[in-house]
């Protein structure tokens, strides 16, 4: 996946925003002001941060090689996935769109339950 097909999915989500609170860089997706994903560059890779449950992130991690502890997030509830060329355990599409899916309907399944209400409405 490249940086615009995870940019269109996520800004896809009902109600999700993209937002620059840390420097032109890095784009953080957020619904309802919370955030639930986060794409920026570490190390010359591509990166996409996610909310994850914790022991979900754990597998993930033992998995593949480029699903790590969220860097600079929450290491138990955020994890990050590198795109790269170099990587040996490249994760598929469908891993990663379902990952950005459960990361929303985590941080979402937390909000007021109005605000889930017009939320899943639209899904």
């Amino acid at each position: 996946m490249d940086f615009d097909t995870l940019r269109a999915y996520l800004l896809a989500k009902p109600e999700a925003v993209e937002t620059f609170p840390f420097g032109p860089d890095t784009h953080v997706f957020k619904v309802k002001n919370k955030m639930f994903a986060l794409i920026g560059w570490h190390n010359d890779s591509l990166m996409i941060n996610l909310k994850c449950d914790p022991d979900e992130a754990i597998a993930l991690c033992d998995i593949f090689s480029s699903i790590t502890p969220g860097y600079h997030m929450d290491k138990k509830h955020w994890i990050s996935v590198y795109f790269s060329q170099s990587t040996e355990q490249h994760v598929p599409d469908g891993e990663i769109q379902r990952l950005m899916d459960n990361s929303f309907m985590l941080v979402v399944s937390k909000l007021l339950k109005n605000d889930q209400t017009s939320i899943l409405l639209h899904l």
